[in-house]
């Protein structure tokens, strides 16, 4: 059984039941009977219905907000995810042709020789609550106009969201084969792993899913695409708008309860802006309103769990307790308790301090003086994550220089928090490995088939 438990109020939001072994395995039987044809398909037709769910996502989206906000706990002023979703399959639809389109290596009188993208067959989808909708698009959109099948398995704190993109999808004339939603639990996902159901398993979630992930895929060669924990910094410069700075570091790290995969968990400053920074962020953070997320005053809702609020607590008062100061004032916040949580800003932190080593994942930042860069990439490099880092300063130089010392994924220079679709959202260290999105999500989302053709 899979169910919902509502951070709202901690009841029971929605149940649904799991696959039998035997269930899963009809499905991805099914997936694998009706791959070929859809790959078949003209890719402009495989482009069109894609789209077409999409948009269908899109009419849904005023019973969409609410149902988000029960089950995960962002509030209604946001207005969901469709934005965001819209955006990135529009993207990957847009450059689909040219991704996929053959290598040509020589087209002469004797010779035709060229490398094709085809599809790897069937491709699981294991996606996270935080942005169930975005993240699971990443995937669903390329594999789908790659001409592969696909099987969304959805965090069980989100079950209706697989649901109600199977249903957009086949509304608008995907095959109900060629797109499936599922739950299964994690004996059986692994089952269907090891046993070579997949020919691509993209995972977005914790370092011990990803962990369980390739164990189960050992030895079966599939491919795999893991983005995992992630604890970002940002690190301010001597040179840099410190007002647009806070702005937006703090956003980043407080937006969605701080539940984002690329959320902002560390803040680095020149010493020089230590005091302005502070100020200015601990303002914006005073302004904020914790509660009930379907209330449209809320600017901070419950974060998905009470046992995730609970971590952020421990953290943060470990941190108090090895010597760190907590600048926000409890009073400010009496709806904190259980899955809320209030926001809080920590100063004189240190690396000894968990909160700035291991994943919060929650409405909680630390902010340290640097003396100069090297000091800032140091600090920023002392992690076990590697998903995004944001440098500000008015040199564009300089930010390059500073991001390629710094072990991530992504650099941002005067932004944070953001998914670029025409770039690669990638990974490394304990962040997990492949890509997603850009011509590089099409490109794992395929695999290279080579064409030596001796003419006659």
């Amino acid at each position: 059984m899979i169910r919902c438990i509502s951070p709202i109020d901690g009841s029971v939001y929605a149940e649904r039941d799991t696959l039998s072994p035997e269930a899963a395995r009809a499905a991805v039987d099914a997936a694998k009977a009706a791959q070929a044809d859809w790959a078949a398909l003209p890719l402009d037709d495989r482009i069109r219905l894609v789209l077409a769910g999409v948009a269908k996502v899109g009419e849904m989206n005023d019973l969409i907000v609410p149902e988000l906000a029960h089950q995960m706990g962002r509030p209604v002023r946001y207005g969901g995810e469709f934005g965001g979703f819209n955006e990135r399959a529009t993207y990957m639809a847009g450059i689909a042709r040219d991704a996929l389109s053959p290598i040509q290596i020589e087209d002469s009188d004797r010779f035709h020789r060229m490398i094709k993208r085809v599809p790897h067959g069937v491709v699981l989808v294991v996606a996270p609550w935080n942005y169930p909708y975005m993240t699971a698009i990443n995937t669903v959109t390329p594999a789908l106009i790659a001409g592969n099948t696909v099987m969304l398995k959805h965090a069980s704190q989100t079950p209706l969201v697989g649901e109600r993109m199977a249903e957009a999808f086949h509304a608008a004339g995907v095959p109900e084969e060629v797109f499936q939603n599922v739950f299964l639990d994690h004996e059986t996902t692994s089952e269907l792993i090891a046993a070579r159901s997949f020919g691509f398993v993209n995972f977005t979630g914790s370092v011990a899913g990803g962990k369980a992930i390739e164990r189960a895929a050992a030895s079966t060669f599939a491919g795999l695409g893991l983005e995992l924990g992630g604890k970002d910094p940002g690190y301010v410069c001597d040179d840099a708008d410190v007002e647009a700075a806070a702005e937006t570091l703090i956003d980043g790290a407080m937006f969605n309860s701080g539940q984002c995969c690329c959320g902002i968990e560390r803040i680095y400053l020149a010493e020089q802006h230590f005091e302005r920074f502070v100020d200015k962020a601990v303002s914006i953070v005073e302004g904020y309103k914790l509660g009930n997320p379907l209330d449209n005053e809320t600017t901070l809702g419950p974060m998905a769990q009470v046992r995730f609020a609970d971590e952020v607590r421990k953290q943060t008062e470990e941190a108090v307790a090895a010597g760190a100061k907590a600048l926000i004032d409890p009073v400010l916040f009496p709806e904190a308790g259980g899955a809320y949580l209030m926001p809080q800003i920590l100063t004189d932190v240190t690396h000894d301090m968990r909160v700035m080593r291991e994943e919060s994942f929650g409405p909680v930042v630390g902010i340290m003086p640097v003396k100069d860069d090297a000091e800032a990439i140091a600090l920023m490099n002392d992690s076990e994550y590697g998903l995004t880092a944001s440098v500000w300063t008015a040199d564009t130089g300089r930010a390059e220089a500073i991001g390629d010392a710094i072990e991530t994924g992504t650099v941002f220079q005067n932004r944070a928090d953001y998914l670029d679709p025409g770039l690669c959202w990638t990974g490394c260290k304990d962040t997990g490995k492949g890509g997603g999105l850009s011509v590089i999500g099409y490109h794992n989302l395929t695999r290279p088939k080579s064409y030596h053709l001796k003419k006659a």
